[in-house]
């Protein structure tokens, strides 16, 4: 009888540690939801706001006064147009070039005959810790000839370390016979890469890609280093930098003659805290939208592609 309600009193007890441990975790969840959200809401709130009104402050959650003029300002400038076109082309071009180089050469590297695997391995693995410095890199890109090119943003990155490490992992998991297989029909390496690992390696690879699209998204520095001369390439966050350095390197009236159309002329009147705050909601759309449709493969490739089956 005393084992039965000592057995009962536990279950309650622990019974009540699930709720309160449950109810906690919740409270922590929602303020990590808050604190995270908050800035983005009111970024938003901001570019969406009257550019004069927001000057009065107290904009939160939502627009006192709605309005779309900061964002046909944005996109009524023809540098802005083009310099999404830029983004949108690296991203694009750099994170197909990345994934499918970074693959071909995980796949050489998972290979047991490959006799020179673990010295090429550990001479990328050192890269990850050592580099030759800024300096040196530019003085290399120069001696290319990629100054001023197109090309900048994508040859210098084109093989992630990182990215090499998660794919080769994944495809070593893979199963030997399905390998054996290939070679006894007569498929050679790279009929076995194509038709066989590529399509097994899906998840790993839409993985790489969203972490290669945010990183060629998000480059700004390396057009101020090797194309802030050429406006023709220059890239939607570089020129979100432009707008950050110039407000916070000028008077607020200075900045507002700058960004600002003349009430003369019947235009809608911006001021630099509405223009960054659009500009920063649109460099962070497309990433935003594009994560939903990756979700489920960047799960899978990191947890499969991280540890070895």
């Amino acid at each position: 009888m005393e084992a039965s309600q000592q057995a009962s009193s536990s279950r309650r007890n622990t019974h009540i540690g699930d709720r309160l441990f449950d109810i906690c975790n919740i409270i922590f969840m929602f303020v990590l939801v808050v604190v995270t959200l908050y800035p983005f809401v009111n970024t938003l709130a901001v570019a969406l706001n009257d550019a004069n009104d927001a000057v009065r402050g107290g904009i939160y959650l939502f627009p006192r006064m709605w309005t779309f003029d900061n964002f046909k300002y944005v996109f009524s400038e023809a540098a802005i147009v083009h310099a999404f076109f830029i983004s949108v082309l690296r991203t694009v071009i750099g994170t197909v070039v990345t994934v499918f180089c970074s693959a071909m050469v995980a796949y050489t590297m998972s290979r047991q005959e490959y006799v020179l695997r673990k010295f090429v391995t550990v001479s990328f693995i050192f890269t990850m810790y050592f580099s030759g410095g800024l300096i040196p890199g530019y003085l290399l890109v120069r001696d290319l000839g990629m100054l001023g090119s197109f090309w900048v943003y994508i040859i210098p990155g084109m093989i992630g370390v990182f990215n090499l490490i998660i794919i080769r992992s994944f495809i070593e998991g893979l199963p030997d016979g399905i390998m054996e297989a290939a070679r006894i029909d007569g498929a050679n390496d790279f009929s076995m890469f194509m038709r066989i690992v590529l399509p097994l390696v899906v998840p790993v690879l839409a993985t790489v890609a969203l972490f290669s699209a945010v990183g060629q998204w998000n480059s700004w520095f390396d057009v101020f280093l090797y194309n802030s001369s050429n406006e023709n390439l220059s890239t939607l966050q570089y020129e979100l930098m432009k707008i950050l350095q110039n407000t916070n390197t000028q008077t607020s009236q200075t900045a507002a003659d700058i960004f600002a159309s003349s009430a003369n002329s019947g235009a809608a009147t911006v001021t630099p805290t509405s223009i960054r705050s659009t500009m920063t909601i649109v460099v962070s759309l497309p990433i935003i939208m594009v994560y939903p449709f990756l979700q489920k493969y960047f799960v899978k490739g990191m947890t499969v592609g991280g540890v070895k089956g």
